[in-house]
């Protein structure tokens, strides 16, 4: 009797095993058929014009922060920081979404966290000793002494709201206005909702087709796996398959790629941070909330709750939208972003 229930249950994982197989070598979405060509040519082209302004180091303590900081088209109205999320680096900001800050006449200072792309990785990380988001802030200011930039409008997205939340509180005075994107004010909060785990294990299930690039290896399938789990994200609409495939193959060549003990450093980061709840309360700098109501990562409490804690905040509740960036209606949210930054100009 145990003879066959063991047989049943090998068959059974035997046959979960295939389904899986199968399931990444066919599943996931088609590349359009242009997708060779075009990784092909930008291969064999030249990619500096990836980087676009002024690049430099800063000095934060005895950490090297990369940034660059690129010139607005016309008379500057302002400076724009970006600060992107977990384990990213400021290649994970879509040009387009640069772009609109450059035609809008701000100047756009983007950085490397530290752990990621050109600023230093942090190789003797003790997680008993952990660096925090409040020296990560650190960083975000030591660019803005290097540039000599007093005032800045502040952006951050999900662990880079987190960070920017920190700078507001360190240096509210050289903040114009503050903009959090799908990110949370303490995720060590018990009460607030945890990261679901039903959401987070349906799409890696879902994302799993475009593992096979990354096994077959080599920076033109590191670029069909970007492309992949875009149109996963996004769909076909507004594929630029061109811009992907620069901004992947520049990164490994030129900026070591992703490093993947980054994303626990930072995950360390947040959870290890005292509670920002008393000193958000303390915060009267123009803040606007971007979050969606399908949020994986910090549900939709973590958006009510910054809400609730800092002074005269908006938000903009994005109905069915997960924890992506960016989002699926861009243009509409570009729109109320950029009125929210000109306001707080006057």
């Amino acid at each position: 009797m145990i003879r066959k229930i063991m047989f049943y249950l090998m068959l059974i994982f035997f046959f979960v095993i295939l389904s899986l197989v199968i399931y990444v070598i066919f599943g996931g979405p088609k590349l359009p058929e242009e997708t060779n060509r075009i990784i092909n040519e930008v291969t064999e082209s030249d990619l500096s014009h990836v980087i676009k302004g002024k690049t430099g180091y800063a000095l934060s303590g005895n950490v090297k922060i990369w940034y660059e900081c690129i010139s607005p088209n016309g008379v500057p109205k302002g400076n724009v920081l970006l600060n992107i999320g977990m384990g990213g680096n400021c290649m994970f900001w879509p040009p387009k979404f640069i772009q609109t800050f450059i035609d809008e006449s701000y100047q756009v200072i983007r950085y490397d966290q530290r752990g990621t792309g050109l600023s230093d990785w942090m190789e003797n990380w003790d997680s008993k000793n952990p660096y925090l988001l409040t020296d990560m802030a650190n960083d975000a200011v030591a660019v803005l002494d290097e540039l000599q930039i007093e005032k800045v409008h502040i952006i951050g997205l999900s662990l880079g709201g987190m960070i920017a939340q920190e700078v507001a509180i360190a240096y509210p005075e050289r903040i114009v206005s503050l903009t959090l994107l799908s990110t949370s004010p303490n995720v060590a909060d018990a009460e607030l909702q945890p990261i679901s785990t039903k959401k987070l294990l349906r799409m890696a299930i879902s994302g799993l087709p475009a593992i096979k690039y990354r096994i077959m290896g080599g920076e033109k399938n590191l670029a069909k796996e970007v492309i992949a789990k875009t149109i996963s994200a996004y769909g076909y609409e507004d594929l630029n398959i061109k811009e992907l495939a620069e901004l992947t193959i520049y990164d490994l060549r030129e900026r070591r790629g992703i490093n993947f003990k980054a994303i626990k450093q930072h995950r360390i980061a947040a959870s290890s941070t005292r509670s920002r709840y008393e000193l958000l309360k303390k915060l009267f700098i123009p803040t606007f909330i971007v979050h969606g109501t399908a949020d994986q990562f910090f549900p939709i409490d973590h958006g009510e709750k910054l809400l609730e804690l800092i002074p005269n905040a908006t938000i903009l509740w994005l109905d069915g939208v997960m924890h992506q960036f960016p989002y699926l209606d861009m243009g509409s949210v570009n729109s109320k972003l950029h009125a929210h930054i000109n306001q707080s100009n006057n």
